[in-house]
């Protein structure tokens, strides 16, 4: 389809509603009870806040974790395409002393019910926006993980449609909330390094695996569901859940995974929340068999229409901002200045001051009660997973991609414009 039309459309019929209510009505009372109880100011809802949980395996499992052990979140419904997943979550969420809790293996009766203010969305990259969609749509508030896209043009109707209407959505890209990097972005923001001339950082290795002959779905397992929008390809187990990163119909490899981090702080630092570079260019490793097709290691550089330059290669994960004055270097581990009383320059009243989240989740919950934005918004969001998508494309044609952030056009490459966007398995579309 053309990726500017988008018109929202009706992803679940109503028969199939009426039939999921049905199969759920022993737990709409208990349910709907502790609702309105929250109206009812046995609860304030201010408060307290009714969430549900789409691809609760490892990281939306992660986040489930920590959902139940919060006293003002309250899930009460939970979607998995893999029932050993459901049933753990229930018995989780029950041990955590919640109310009856729904759950369901299709992500658009969970979006569809009235009883929920909220929902984290942890599923495979290639769910993100059409789960994150659906809930949008339905008027609720979205926290999904990162990348936030796997297409350039559907972040583009994402960030639009959470626009259009007016909700909350936070990118998992949770660095935004920590101190160091934070403060090492602000330094820059206020010239401490004078003018920048370069950006490094490095990714993790990729994964490669020998050709493998099809296995049998295992009971558990909604396959067709799983695939959803991407091709049909025959199951393995290495295909799913976790190694789902290593194969383009699904995601980007290391370039999206721990890209989608580190770039967004490049471009936190650089000012370019709201663009990005000008040109990226790249050559890859990538497999030479078997089903993985993700780069194995990088190679890029990208620049911005100010001149400044970023080289991404493999290896360990660290930001870099080099100045005329000195540089910056931060990761999950702390931060590192040259000079080094860097570290101890405060940033004046007067001076640039970043948006001050100290937890991501907090930060999401907060704005759910406020109605301001996140640090994380889908635009920034869908800027940063922009970048990455672009790296990609440039190592997979090994040429240069010239990008227009105003249009978020390609320039003159009309094969380089077509990996911008990928058709849909039917019947999925946005």
């Amino acid at each position: 389809m053309n990726p500017a039309d988008h018109k929202t459309k009706a992803h679940l019929s109503r028969r199939r509603f009426l039939q999921g209510a049905a199969a759920s009505s022993v737990l709409w009372p208990t349910i709907l009870r502790h609702h309105t109880a929250f109206a009812q100011g046995n609860e304030k809802p201010s408060n307290r806040i009714v969430m549900g949980c789409i691809g609760i395996g490892r990281q939306g499992g992660g986040h489930l974790g920590a959902l139940v052990s919060r006293k003002d979140v309250q899930v009460v419904g939970l979607c998995d395409v893999d029932s050993k997943h459901l049933a753990e979550a229930k018995e989780r969420v029950g041990k955590a002393g919640g109310p009856g809790v729904f759950s369901t293996g299709d992500f658009r009766e969970l979006a569809a019910r009235p009883d929920i203010d909220a929902v984290m969305v942890g599923t495979p990259d290639h769910w993100h926006v059409l789960a994150s969609l659906a809930c949008i749509r339905n008027g609720k508030d979205v926290y999904v993980e990162k990348p936030l896209t796997l297409t350039i043009a559907e972040g583009r109707i994402l960030s639009d449609d959470v626009a259009r209407y007016s909700r909350i959505l936070q990118v998992g890209s949770q660095q935004r909330s920590s101190f160091q990097y934070r403060r090492a972005c602000e330094l820059v923001r206020n010239g401490r390094l004078g003018k920048i001339k370069t950006v490094r950082l490095g990714l993790p290795a990729g994964r490669a695996m020998n050709p493998i002959a099809p296995q049998p779905i295992p009971p558990e397992l909604n396959y067709d569901m799983w695939l959803g929008q991407a091709p049909y390809e025959p199951y393995f187990a290495d295909r799913v859940h976790y190694n789902f990163r290593w194969i383009f119909d699904y995601s980007g490899g290391q370039t999206t995974n721990f890209g989608a981090h580190d770039l967004d702080i490049v471009q936190w630092g650089l000012n370019h929340d709201d663009s990005g570079p000008v040109e990226v260019q790249g050559k890859g490793e990538f497999p030479v068999d078997g089903p993985y097709n993700t780069p194995l290691k990088v190679d890029v550089h990208a620049k911005y229409a100010d001149g400044v330059e970023v080289f991404v290669g493999s290896g360990p994960s660290t930001v870099r901002f080099e100045g005329e004055n000195g540089w910056i270097g931060v990761n999950r581990g702390g931060w590192q200045t040259e000079p080094a009383n860097l570290k101890t320059s405060a940033i004046k009243p007067n001076e640039i001051h970043l948006y001050e989240s100290r937890d991501h989740w907090d930060n999401f919950l907060d704005c759910v009660r406020t109605r301001q934005q996140p640090i994380c918004t889908a635009e920034i969001g869908h800027r940063t997973a922009t970048f990455c998508h672009l790296a990609n494309i440039a190592m997979r044609l090994e040429r240069k991609v010239q990008w227009n952030p105003q249009t978020e056009q390609i320039i003159g490459d009309d094969e380089a414009a077509r990996l911008t966007a990928r058709a849909m398995r039917a019947p999925w579309s946005l």
